[in-house]
C-alpha cells in the first residue's frame, strides 16, 4: 500500500473515531410536555426538543399564540401539538395531561417554564397577588409533577425541568413575589430529585438572568423608543460577565441535553443561566 493510501486510511479511520465519540444529543420518540411554550423560551425549547425527535406538546393560556407557534415550527418541517391550558388552575392541567396521554402516551419529560416575572415593594403585595404568583408557578409545578411521577416512576425513566430565575438564589430588594415563588421552586427540584433518584427520574432547575425576549422588546418600546435596540441591549448586559444578553436558543440547549440520556448523571441542580451575571453560584 502506498504511504498516500495509508494516509488516507488512517485519516478515515480517526475521523469515524471522532463520530463515534460525538455525543449525540437525541430525545427520540420521547413524549415531552412544555408549559408556558408558546412563546420565548417555552418555543425555543420545543423548537430543539422536536428537533432531537421528541413528540411534544406545548401549553400556554392563549390558543392563538399556540396556533402560531406551531405553524412557526411546522415551517421549518418540526411537529408539535398544543394545548390551551391555564396552569394556574388544577382542573385545566387535569385535563390537559389526560388529553396529551391519549394523543402522544405517557410523558417522559416535563419542564414546568409557565410564568412571568412579578416584582414589587414587599409591603404592595396584596394577598391575591401572593396566591396568583403561588398558583402560575409553584403549585403548577407540583401539580403537573404529581401527575407524571407515577409513570415515570412505573417505566424508571423521567425528566423535570424546573424553569426559575436567578432571584430564587439571590433575591434583590422589591423582587418579590417571583422571589420568593422561584426560591420555594428550588427546594422542590431538591426534594424531587432526592426522591426520584432511585427510580431515574432526574430533577433539575434552570436559573434564567438576562435573556432576549418579548418583555425586553417592549420594555425597549416603552422606556427607550428613540434608542437604537442594539445600545439599549448592551446597557441591560452591564455587569454580565459575557457583556451580553443571552439567546432563548442557548438556553434550550441546556434543556436539551438535562432532557436527554446524555444528561443521565445529572440532578438536583440549579443552574444559571445567565453569562455569569448572578453573584451566587
Amino acid at each position: 500500500m502506498r504511504a498516500a493510501d495509508q494516509l488516507v486510511g488512517t485519516t478515515s479511520g480517526t475521523e469515524d473515531r471522532e463520530r463515534e465519540n460525538t455525543m449525540q444529543v437525541t430525545m427520540k420518540d420521547r413524549v415531552a410536555i412544555i408549559t408556558g411554550g408558546s412563546k420565548g423560551l417555552g418555543l425555543a425549547m420545543a423548537r430543539q426538543f422536536a428537533a432531537s425527535g421528541a413528540r411534544v406538546a406545548i401549553l400556554a393560556r392563549g390558543a392563538a399564540d399556540l396556533k402560531a407557534a406551531r405553524e412557526s415550527l411546522a415551517k421549518d418541517g418540526l411537529e408539535v401539538r398544543d394545548y390551551a391550558c391555564d396552569v394556574s388552575k388544577a382542573s385545566d392541567i387535569a385535563r390537559a395531561h389526560e388529553k396529551i396521554i391519549a394523543d402522544l402516551g405517557p410523558v417522559d419529560i416535563l419542564v414546568n417554564n409557565a410564568g412571568t416575572a412579578r416584582t414589587m415593594a414587599f409591603e404592595n403585595i396584596s394577598d391575591e397577588a401572593w396566591q396568583d404568583d403561588l398558583d402560575l408557578k409553584l403549585f403548577a409545578a407540583i401539580r403537573f409533577s404529581r401527575l407524571v411521577w407515577p409513570g415515570m416512576k412505573a417505566r424508571k425513566w423521567g425528566r423535570i425541568i424546573n424553569v426559575l430565575n436567578t432571584y430564587a438564589k439571590a433575591p434583590a430588594a422589591a423582587s418579590a413575589p417571583t422571589s420568593v415563588t422561584r426560591a420555594a421552586g428550588m427546594a422542590l427540584t431538591k426534594v424531587m430529585a432526592s426522591e426520584g433518584g432511585e427510580h431515574n427520574i432526574l430533577v433539575n432547575a434552570m436559573l434564567v438572568g438576562l435573556i432576549m425576549s418579548d418583555q425586553w422588546v417592549q420594555r425597549h418600546a416603552k422606556q427607550a423608543p428613540d434608542t437604537d435596540f442594539e445600545v439599549f441591549a448592551k446597557s441591560l448586559a452591564k455587569g454580565t460577565p459575557l457583556g451580553r444578553i443571552g439567546t432563548a436558543e442557548e438556553f434550550a440547549n441546556l434543556a436539551c441535553f438535562l432532557a436527554s440520556d446524555q444528561g443521565s448523571f445529572i440532578t438536583g441542580t440549579a443552574i444559571n443561566v445567565d453569562g455569569g451575571r448572578s453573584p451566587v453560584v
